[in-house]
């Protein structure tokens, strides 16, 4: 009997999780999936984060001194900073464009506001706290926070991925650069911690439809509460909000990365979303593009034609600072919240959303819900209420699931990028006009 594909199997754990899930909502036993089907998707999260910082660590060691020189790396660097720039600016343009258009926030009445505000105003508050802490300490703080003082302390927390790829990039680099006869037992042995880290995570995906099952069916349950109605009812108001966002994020999944893979990459498009489509439900079920990273990488490099190397380097990296499916969220987020309070922006200050949302996406964490804390900076950058965040609370986490799949193929989709200009040296990355 020929066995199912992964793909498919996490699809159909997805279709039973939401299946259960409304059977559960329907039968009053919410918490049966606390006690006992939630604990597993929390076990299958913490078993892709376990191997998170040691994927990331020996995967870019193992790359950098793949290569041959360090001209070699400063090459591969630029390209990948410049086309990850690129995209991040166009998502979060796009953003600004279609919530300019639809103009969701104004269907938002006063007695809703305030509802939402009651009801989300302890969360808000801690938010807004948290983000008012990152922008109290200076606009240098995240090239500070960047260099560890400890990079053992880095290494228990995935939220300080950055730090772990500044050590790995100075590490392999450092080894580069003594090309001696005494490196090469090192090198062998991270070349054998890698192959020992992937197995792991063959591993552990062989549970993933399991786990994907446990994290929706969980969420379902979360969201509605005691009330069926009230999930449909709170989604129904912030139907155009999000339906605003989904259809951003749908455009950069189906047209922009496609265009660019076919144009650049000279990759077909169906096979380009049949090689990335795992990767892609796992971001969905996971919110967490550093959680997917292990899958992303399987995919670009058996399925896409992406040599180790060039994913070693690009996909780690951009698993932290390529947010593009965060940075368009955060652009109609907004103006979503500036339409709600009756305030105009003006192209000035839209401009800078642009800027800041760009540079917020870079020190965002690649965990679920950490762009709603970004998102209070590009708020109060651009003069707009940060109390309005409550209004957008209620679907994030959908949302976040949907920004995520935008944020894992991006990352796919620069990789590929980058090691077809490693293959024809005559193509620069100024001349991928993204």
């Amino acid at each position: 009997m020929k066995k199912i594909a992964i793909h498919w199997q996490i699809i159909i754990g997805m279709v039973l999780g939401i299946v259960v899930g409304l059977i559960l909502i329907s039968a009053g036993w919410g918490q049966f999936s606390n006690d006992w089907i939630k604990p597993f998707g929390k076990i299958f999260i913490n078993s892709l984060k376990l191997i998170a910082v040691p994927l990331v660590l020996f995967s870019l060691v193992k790359g950098i001194t793949s290569l041959t020189d360090v001209s070699q790396l400063s090459s591969m660097g630029g390209k990948t900073v410049l086309i990850y720039v690129s995209t991040t600016v166009v998502a979060v343009s796009l953003g600004l464009l279609l919530v300019n258009i639809t103009n969701p926030g104004k269907g938002f009445t006063e007695e809703t506001r305030k509802e939402f505000s009651e009801n989300y105003a302890s969360d808000t508050e801690s938010r807004a706290g948290s983000a008012k802490a990152v922008q109290g300490q200076g606009p240098l703080q995240p090239l500070v926070d960047v260099v560890t003082d400890n990079i053992f302390v880095s290494f228990a927390d995935n939220a300080k991925m950055l730090q772990v790829i500044f050590f790995a990039i100075l590490f392999g680099v450092a080894m580069v650069m003594v090309n001696s006869p005494v490196v090469e037992p090192i090198k062998r042995a991270f070349d054998g911690l890698n192959e020992i880290v992937i197995q792991m995570v063959n591993i552990i995906m062989l549970f993933a439809p399991f786990g994907v099952f446990a994290l929706l069916c969980s969420l379902l349950v979360d969201i509605a509460g005691d009330n069926p109605d009230r999930a449909v009812e709170l989604l129904g108001v912030l139907a155009q909000y999000s339906l605003t966002v989904v259809f951003g994020l749908g455009l950069m999944i189906f047209g922009f990365y496609p265009m660019l893979v076919q144009l650049f990459a000279k990759f077909k498009y169906k096979d380009f979303f049949s090689g990335i489509f795992p990767a892609q439900m796992m971001a969905f079920s996971t919110s967490s593009s550093a959680a997917t990273l292990p899958v992303t990488m399987e995919r670009v490099e058996k399925h896409l034609g992406v040599s180790n190397e060039t994913a070693s380097f690009v996909l780690p990296l951009g698993a932290t600072v390529n947010m593009d499916g965060t940075s368009l969220y955060q652009g109609v987020a907004a103006v979503f919240i500036a339409q709600a309070y009756g305030l105009d922006l003006t192209i000035g200050q839209q401009l800078g959303i642009v800027v800041t949302a760009t540079l917020a996406s870079i020190g965002s964490a690649a965990v679920p819900g950490a762009g709603i804390v970004m998102l209070v900076i590009v708020l109060e950058q651009a003069k707009i209420p940060v109390e309005g965040i409550a209004l957008i609370l209620a679907p994030d986490r959908i949302l976040d699931m949907c920004r995520t799949v935008v944020n894992v193929t991006g990352d796919a989709t620069v990789c590929m990028l980058v090691e077809k200009t490693k293959k024809k040296p005559d193509v620069t990355a100024e001349s991928v006009n993204v």
